[in-house]
């Protein structure tokens, strides 16, 4: 199955979820959904995840967080879309709940947080953003 968007997919997924109070969601992987898998986990926003090879097909499972019962991650948005993509310069990365939350941006030097961008002096695409 081809997805449009996979990651709007891995966010839809991790939302669900999350809804239904699950420790754990698999979901298609690759490079990428693995690396904001690593900034996910270590911003805190997940306990772990793992990439599984099940005939053939890498599969990552994520192992989700919650606090007192209710999931870490309160806000979990799709910024740049297939049909609208958003690029921001170093200077305007936006701040996520003034500096609480994190932007996930792709830049020519990786896939990393908005803080990690600016203190890099990097622009790129802006993927998502999490609180």
């Amino acid at each position: 199955m081809s997805l449009s968007d996979p990651i709007g997919d891995m966010i839809a997924r991790v939302k669900n979820a999350q809804a239904r109070n699950h420790k754990k969601v698999e979901l298609p992987s690759s490079n990428f959904k693995s690396k904001i898998a690593d900034i996910l986990k270590n911003e805190g926003f997940i306990k772990d995840f793992k990439v599984n090879n099940d005939n053939n097909k890498a599969v990552l499972s994520l192992e989700l967080k919650y606090h007192s019962g209710n999931p870490v991650i309160s806000t979990f948005e799709r910024v740049s879309k297939p049909g609208r993509r958003i690029f921001s310069s170093a200077e305007g990365l936006p701040k996520i709940n003034n500096g609480l939350g994190i932007a996930i941006v792709s830049t020519p030097k990786g896939v990393m947080t908005d803080l990690d961008a600016r203190k890099q002096r990097v622009g790129g695409e802006i993927i998502c953003k999490v609180f």
